[in-house]
């Protein structure tokens, strides 16, 4: 790219104009002396303030433009951009540019020759003075009169760099950079956010692929809400049932179903097929046309959730008319949900929020591990982060493109927890009424998370440790061995190594687990680390409650640095979404009471007891403000964050009963 400037005199000061073929952008800027001397107050906390508060309920390009406008303004400089990499190697794309005092249009630039050269190689890059004369090969420097810059990288799930955040100013700027701090946590959010729209644009493209299925499909395709409702009806379906469907849409399937082939024998037939993905009507079976005609068919119907509501997918083909779509359809579907779980785990390590040395640590430590086969144990109190340390490890593994399959231990009976890491046999045990695949068999050529490990029974513990030596398993009430490939990722809030000398878990397979362990330390010794959360959760519940959250009171700040935390992250999450639900204004403010459920008078936490004792009195606490209610709306596991089997078995475990 060449890059040519123009000036000329106007109102405002120096009128400079950029170009780059046939892109034009003019803007104003505030002509300084060179000699100038600018003394700067800089208090980082109220420019993070403002720039989180200036951002939070912002997405997509206005969330860049407001982040550039905003850091600008905060940092004092002439301008502010965000670029990232284009198609075109060696050349970059504004995603947004702040300069004298308003947005400019999109800029494309190449990346030699520029100080934005350096940053694309992965560090930041700091001219504090004479920047234009380290890069004598960019006259865009010297025609707008550049002297200072400042930029930061921001990279993918991979490490690869895809952007950068930057400032430059018409004056000098301090030899320490001020605000580098801001920097690398709005780097962080801009690189978060820059990845969730590549991947929604993913999911769009995907669902317009899944929409075009549902039009060119030979067969009908009809979704029905559990009352039957039409939601759904393709063109194949007006063709099959010769309805348009506008007079279907909205209205009872019941019309065109058969004696044979009604509302009892769609919904009776899963109450006796609990937890099949599909069911086969295969020929036979009839149904009417619109017009009361009835005619031979085949269908497939498949559960799908919607939120909280359970529809059908039903798949209808005219004996006499087969054409199979199924396979296309079903395929496109499970892209579709790959991906909305792609557009979730892009976030997974920008979610572990920290700058403090024992989160700096980890991050090292998943960066050694994630490119190895070894087996990992993840051990940490309740609420700590374990799942998404797990996820992180997979997403930056060579395994990253297969699945990362979790399994919580806990939250099943021991019964059915060697079924669902290996899988069973139609008829191997009351109740098995067809074949289930287990975790083992779906987490082949990716990553089985198995969390709470602790929980596993003596008898599945044999059949884990076989499949961690010899790579092979066979499914419940078979005898044909299976192979598979998976790397194995475990957590536990268990003190495992106590638990082999109690006798409750075996020691050969607790040292095949222990190949490479990771300590998550909890909240209460992570310094500054609480400071960073609030702020990242108090953006996220202006997003989620839908209104402005902008700030902390100094004395609800002290109470959270003086409570203990036995539940950690997902509990201080819990508290601060509760207390911006009660809270009149903007501002969140409450006292130590709020978190005790005690008077404000009682004495401050107790340091010197143990943690159980620590764990056992809270939850005591929420278990006697809830009436001793388990689970449900209100209930003490919602409030802890746990699962409800979870929650029972700490009680258990501590002894606590009413």
């Amino acid at each position: 790219m060449t890059k040519s400037c123009s000036s000329g005199e106007g109102k405002g000061g120096e009128v400079l104009a950029w170009s780059d073929g046939c892109a034009f952008n003019c803007y104003h800027i505030r002509t300084l002396n060179r000699d100038e001397t600018t003394t700067r107050s800089f208090d980082e906390a109220q420019a993070l303030h403002e720039i989180s508060a200036g951002t939070a309920s912002e997405v997509g390009e206005k969330f860049f433009q407001s982040l550039v406008e905003h850091l600008a303004q905060a940092m004092n400089v002439s301008m502010a951009f965000v670029g990232e990499f284009t198609d075109v190697p060696g050349r970059v794309r504004t995603l947004a540019f702040w300069s004298g005092g308003k947005q400019l249009g999109p800029i494309e630039y190449e990346l030699a020759g520029t100080p934005c050269e350096e940053v694309y190689d992965g560090e930041p890059c700091h001219y504090a003075d004479s920047v234009k004369e380290a890069f004598p090969q960019d006259p865009t420097l010297e025609k707008l009169g550049i002297r200072s810059y400042l930029g930061v990288p921001f990279a993918d799930c991979e490490g690869r760099v895809i952007g950068h955040l930057a400032v430059a100013d018409v004056k000098p700027m301090p030899d320490e950079p001020i605000g580098m701090s801001i920097f690398k946590i709005f780097a962080a959010r801009a690189s978060s956010e820059l990845r969730r729209t590549r991947a929604e644009m993913e999911l769009g493209e995907s669902e317009t692929r899944l929409s075009g299925v549902l039009h060119s499909a030979m067969d009908a395709i009809v979704l029905l809400d559990n009352d039957l409702v039409v939601r759904i009806f393709n063109p194949a379906a007006e063709r099959i049932f010769r309805c348009p469907a506008a007079d279907v849409l909205g209205t009872s399937f019941e019309r065109f179903l058969s004696p044979a082939f009604n509302r009892s024998a769609i919904q009776e037939s899963f109450a006796n097929n609990e937890g099949r993905d599909a069911l086969w009507a295969p020929e036979g079976l009839t149904a009417l046309r619109d017009d009361g005609e009835e005619f031979a068919v085949e269908a497939t119907i498949s559960p799908v959730s919607l939120g909280a509501e359970t529809c059908y997918t039903l798949i209808v083909r005219d004996v006499n008319d087969r054409k199979c779509a199924e396979a296309e359809f079903e395929r496109l579907r499970s892209e579709n949900r790959y991906l909305h779980e792609k557009l979730e785990a892009t976030q997974a390590f920008d979610k572990i929020i920290g700058e403090s040395v024992s989160i700096r640590q980890l991050f090292k430590q998943v960066e050694q591990v994630a490119s190895t086969e070894a087996t990992v144990l993840i051990t940490g109190e309740t609420g700590t982060g374990k799942e998404l340390f797990a996820q992180a490890i997979h997403d930056r593994s060579p395994r990253k493109e297969g699945p990362l399959i979790k399994l919580n231990c806990a939250a099943l009976p021991a019964g059915l927890v060697e079924s669902e890491l290996f899988g069973h046999e139609k008829g191997a045990f009351t109740g098995a009424l067809e074949r289930r695949i287990g975790r083992f068999e779906l987490a082949s050529g990716g990553t089985l998370f198995l969390d709470e490990i602790g929980e596993i029974e003596p008898e599945v513990q044999v059949r884990l440790l076989r499949v961690l030596q010899e790579r092979e398993f066979e499914r419940v009430g078979s005898g044909k061995t299976i192979e598979t490939d998976v790397r194995v990722i475990v957590a536990t809030n268990r003190d495992l190594l106590a638990e082999v000398k109690a006798g409750r878990f075996r020691e050969d397979l607790y040292y095949r687990l222990n190949v490479f362990p990771i300590s998550i330390p909890p909240l209460r010794t992570r310094g500054g680390d609480l400071e960073l959360l609030v702020s990242f959760f108090l953006e996220k519940f202006t997003k989620r409650l839908g209104r402005r959250v902008t700030g902390i009171s100094a004395r609800a700040l002290s109470a959270l640095r003086a409570y203990p935390w036995p539940g950690n992250i997902r509990e201080l999450e819990n508290v601060l979404e509760r207390a911006a639900i009660l809270s009149d204004g903007t501002m969140l403010d409450f006292d130590g009471s709020f978190l005790r459920g005690t008077s404000s008078s009682a004495d401050s936490p107790d340091f010197s007891e143990t943690l159980d004792a620590l764990q056992k009195k809270h939850i005591e606490s929420v278990l006697e403000r809830t009436a001793w209610r388990v689970e449900g709306e209100g209930g003490a596991a919602g409030i802890l964050g746990l699962h409800p089997n979870t929650l029972r078995s700490r009680m258990k475990k501590l002894d606590i009963s009413r």
